[in-house]
């Protein structure tokens, strides 16, 4: 199997790095070679944050280049659409709607960009957006805005929903397993009928 390769976007304090341990966690027992790659940041000042996933049946790199992710997931807006040159023809982004003022637009030098998703829409990217923070609300934490990602990446896989719990157990500490459980069978039907 070719690498397959997943880049994981946010700000500082989102969950991202739980999300790429779990992914890593999850390629690892169903036999894959994996590679995970985190890239900080100004994450203690809620700059942004990117890890890297990849897996395949011999991984060289755990580095994505422009042009190379399979899948974005995003924990906020705007860093959808700035690491939008990292995917590839065909991606897939799936994507927290929330939106967190930048320093430049918290400081006034510039505004938030209106109408993103539909932006990056026009421009041909597939784009799988919804708020992830009234879901994990609805889970009791906006701190499972993560597992409500992951819930909805796993409609672009075909692993079983069992080998995803698997992986969850494996990650989340005991005390926040069940909201944790919760959150990710919220992004998964979300959308759905």
């Amino acid at each position: 199997m070719e690498t397959k390769n997943i880049m994981i976007v946010g700000v500082g304090g989102q969950g991202s790095l739980l999300a790429s341990k779990l992914l890593g966690s999850l390629f690892l027992t169903q036999g894959y070679d994996v590679k995970v790659s985190e890239v900080h940041g100004m994450s203690q000042r809620g700059g942004s944050v990117v890890t890297y996933v990849r897996y395949g049946d011999s991984v060289a790199s755990p580095v994505i280049d422009e042009g190379q992710a399979d899948s974005i997931v995003s924990f906020e807006l705007l860093e959808s659409a700035r690491w939008l040159p990292y995917l590839k023809m065909g991606g897939q982004i799936v994507t927290n709607t929330q939106q967190i003022d930048p320093m430049p637009v918290v400081t006034g030098q510039a505004k938030y960009p209106s109408d993103l998703v539909a932006k990056m829409r026009a421009a041909g990217v597939k784009v799988d957006a919804m708020d992830c923070v009234a879901l994990a609300r609805e889970a009791g934490s906006v701190k499972a805005v993560n597992l409500v990602l992951l819930g909805r990446l796993s409609h672009y896989f075909d692993f079983p929903e069992e080998v995803w719990q698997e992986a969850i157990a494996s990650c989340v500490p005991q005390k926040f397993l069940e909201m944790n459980r919760k959150a990710f069978a919220l992004g998964r039907t979300e959308g759905t009928s």
